[in-house]
């Protein structure tokens, strides 16, 4: 297989700008074919979220997934229009009205779109009308007039009643006359005219005691029939007041009749809406005394009519007004409980809260009913009982409005239960791929309700097409946030830059919201320096500001490596030494650091140590690589005889965690380097993981490796020995800037792609490799195969024979001894 000298056109695959801005139908100038941001590639999870969209039977909601800045929801966006445009969708208007037998449940009617603002209104013109003709009709001459008579009619009947009683005691020799406490009945006399006189108690006690009971019995038997009489009458007075309501009401049916039947004809379509509206002229009607109170005097002594009028519970409650053509598409930014279903407003009055319909206000899914629902996942889970809510309201096909107060038992004051709205919505979430695992995992109800997943891509294929059409995106993204228009070199550098994002020369990633980030600080920057467009150099030249911005840690780590603190050889040799390489992130971006790490090897039971790993320093994919290491020295070195080895692993000078097998080649060659005690070149680094068979496997972050320790050479001074070796199934991956590049054309850095572990020892000690089964006792492995059988027969106690000064041959023997590590 052998290691290969990486050439300087494979170190970085560059987009040809040539070819960006034509258009591949027409062969002209893009710019003619610009138009709204294009979401590029994609294909299957565009596919996805055109069936999640295509598909009505419920629980097929959506969740798109995928990096942030990738277009998720430009996708569902354009793929919601797209299906707007080819299907008619029918919306609904949804109002709520007074339920006048259980006002404490308002209905909700459905109406077509565009109809419940005119129902409000003609709503409001009846309660118009009303405070107007009601007080007319009640102060009218006709109805003054049907009162009196009434009135007449009541006090003659009741007039008659007592007046019958008083002719009755005449006979009987009384008179009935009024007292302070009612009417009474006492004895009479003729006067010397001849006229009754009331008998006074003198002349009552001297009548003859036969007369004097006489006329007792009578007054006894007038009084109770005057009670008979006035009970008559309050029976009379009951009649009479029915009698008044139903004048009242035949009255008010006259008036409203007629209002109410102008407006039932603009809605003979609506059953729902004509039955309410009958309701509503029986409610006038029958609570019309409600409005009138009788006639009083004021202090000057005149009559006036008070008339007040609430006809509030008769007005419109309008919840959703749709306006537009198509299906309703929402996008709720702050999914709050109250937000997503809706809420009860409540008035303080007289330190009581007071609600009643018309408090009632909609929520995200009211306004998105007949439509579409867009919700951003991680906001939606981290409010309380919103997610709760989303599921109890797809699962019943409803909306029902419930104050999380009453459930709480925060107010204890009389709630209403709103008739819930039906619900055909179609639900699409965003979030991470971490957030989708974890609902389909832990939430029974998400893989009953979610049923579709579309998953963007991390990055796209890199060919003609894709960068062309990114190129249009970004273009139109620019002129649609009115930036500079971006040359072709630009965009070919962003495009570039997009590749490199995506660690791999034969992608692009697909977080073009990065790019785009970086075209605006391209167009401040070219601003500035008074450009007419944005330019290549523009681009270069806010991808270092970023850079820079992100390298406090890295200057300083570049500050100790100079003045030594933190010890990197990069000239000379040394035996089990070996410059490894390590990537971290600040502030989004990603730099390359230089590790040294050693190892050590003496008599032992075949045990190699990872000290990162005792220490708790290192992760569990960190410690897999090394025990895959030590699986491969012992099946390659140790398959006869045992290992009698005992060897020691660590990352020099690192105190924080390390994590990832991307060391593991760089350590197999410390601890190969130890054993066959040969040196190694400090001039190169390495990075690369191995499996047990001694192949060398791609890892992450190879630009920035490659560029951290170019960085540390070049400022301590490039002569032609320094370099770095990786696995040769990262070569596709290399995008590395230019100054790299350039170094390793003139020959003062080198890259070395590698395969196997022989190869790479190879290259780091200048010697040969030899075969793993019969290798030359000058090959790395003969050495390494030579020590090992020495140890372990110094473990065994077997004889082995030395030269003294003199040069004569004596055999020893070495008695068996345990290392504990």
């Amino acid at each position: 297989m052998g290691a290969h000298l990486l050439l300087p056109h494979e170190l970085a695959r560059r987009c040809d700008p040539s070819g960006l801005l034509q258009d591949d139908s027409a062969g002209g100038p893009a710019e003619a074919s610009v138009g709204a941001p294009e979401i590029v590639g994609q294909e299957r999870a565009r596919e996805a979220v055109a069936f999640g969209l295509a598909v009505q039977q419920a629980g097929h909601h959506l969740f798109v997934t995928g990096p942030t800045g990738s277009g998720r929801r430009t996708l569902a966006r354009q793929a919601i229009a797209a299906r707007l445009v080819r299907d008619g969708v029918t919306r609904w208007d949804w109002v709520y009205v007074n339920h006048f037998d259980q006002p404490h449940r308002p209905l909700a009617l459905r109406l077509p779109r565009g109809r419940a603002a005119p129902l409000r209104q003609h709503l409001r013109e009846l309660c118009d009308d009303l405070r107007t003709t009601i007080p007319a009709t009640f102060e009218s001459e006709e109805h003054a007039a049907a009162v009196e008579r009434l009135h007449t009619e009541f006090k003659e009947r009741a007039e008659q009643a007592v007046l019958a009683v008083g002719a009755e005691a005449q006979r009987h020799g009384l008179v009935m006359v009024r007292t302070p406490v009612g009417l009474s009945f006492v004895p009479r006399k003729h006067n010397e005219q001849g006229e009754d006189e009331v008998l006074d108690p003198k002349e009552f006690e001297a009548l003859p005691q036969a007369e004097r009971e006489q006329l007792q019995q009578a007054m006894q038997a007038a009084q109770e029939q005057l009670v008979r009489a006035l009970r008559s009458t309050v029976r009379l007075r009951k009649e009479h007041a029915d009698r008044l309501r139903e004048l009242t009401r035949s009255m008010m049916l006259v008036v409203v009749e007629h209002a109410v039947a102008e407006i039932q004809a603009h809605y003979r379509d609506l059953p729902e809406v004509l039955a309410w509206l009958d309701a509503v002229r029986e409610d006038v009607t029958d609570k019309a005394t409600r409005f009138h109170h009788a006639p009083t005097e004021d202090g000057s002594g005149t009559e006036t009519t008070s008339i007040e009028i609430d006809l509030s519970p008769y007005e419109v409650n309008v919840l959703v007004d749709g306006d537009g053509d198509g299906a309703p598409v929402v996008e709720l930014d702050h999914p709050t409980h109250p937000r997503l279903i809706g809420r009860i407003d409540h008035l303080a009055r007289m330190g009581t809260l007071l609600t009643d319909y018309r408090l009632i206000k909609p929520g995200a899914l009211h306004r998105a009913n007949g439509g579409y629902l867009l919700i951003d996942a991680e906001k939606l889970l981290v409010q309380p009982f919103a997610w709760d809510a989303l599921k109890r309201a797809l699962l019943n096909g409803e909306v029902r409005i419930e104050s999380i107060a009453e459930h709480l038992s925060l107010v204890s004051t009389v709630q209403l239960e709103p008739m819930p709205v039906p619900l055909a919505v179609k639900v699409v979430l965003f979030g991470h791929r971490r957030i989708a695992e974890l609902l389909q995992t832990w939430d029974v109800d998400f893989p009953r309700l979610f049923r579709v997943i579309a998953d963007v891509d991390d990055d796209l294929p890199r060919t003609p097409a894709t960068q062309q059409a990114l190129a249009r995106s970004l273009l139109s993204k620019a002129r649609a946030q009115a930036l500079l228009e971006p040359s072709a070199a630009a965009l070919g550098r962003l495009i570039d830059h997009g590749a490199r994002e995506a660690g791999d020369a034969t992608r692009i990633g697909a977080r073009v919201q990065r790019l785009v980030d970086v075209l605006t600080e391209a167009d401040h920057l070219a601003r500035a320096a008074q450009h007419t467009g944005i330019e290549a150099g523009d681009i270069a030249a806010a991808l270092a500001a970023r850079r820079r911005r992100a390298s406090r840690i890295d200057e300083r780590l570049r500050g100790e490596l100079a003045r030594g603190t933190l010890m990197i050889d990069t000239h000379g040799e040394r035996v089990g030494q070996v410059n490894g390489l390590m990537v971290y992130e600040s502030a989004g971006e990603t730099f390359g650091e230089p590790v040294r790490i050693t190892a050590t090897t003496r008599l032992g039971s075949g045990e190699v140590i990872d000290i990162q790993r005792e220490t708790r320093l290192g992760g569990p994919i960190h410690a897999k690589g090394v025990l895959i290491l030590s699986a491969f020295l012992a099946a390659r070195y140790a398959r006869l005889h045992p290992l009698a080895l005992h060897a020691s692993l660590v990352f020099e000078q690192t105190y924080g965690f390390v994590e990832g097998d991307s060391a593991s080649l760089a350590e197999l060659l410390a601890l190969l380097s130890s054993i066959a005690e040969v040196p190694i070149r400090q001039g190169l680094a390495v990075t690369g993981s191995v499996n047990q068979f001694g192949d060398v496997q791609a890892i992450g972050g190879v630009n920035e490796k490659i560029e951290g320790f170019f960085d540390l050479c070049a400022a301590r001074g490039l002569d032609g020995s320094h370099g770095v070796v990786i696995p040769q199934s990262n070569v596709a991956h290399l995008m590395l800037r230019e100054d790299v590049a350039e170094a390793v054309a003139a020959g003062r850095f080198s890259v070395h792609a590698v395969g196997h572990v022989d190869d790479a020892i190879e290259v780091l000690t200048g010697l040969a490799a030899g075969a793993a089964l019969a290798p030359q006792p000058d090959s790395i492995n003969g050495r390494i195969g030579t020590r090992l059988r020495r140890i372990a027969q110094l473990q065994s106690g077997e004889p082995r024979w030395t030269r003294r000064q003199g040069g004569a041959a004596s055999m020893r023997t070495s008695s068996p001894r345990r290392q504990r590590p």
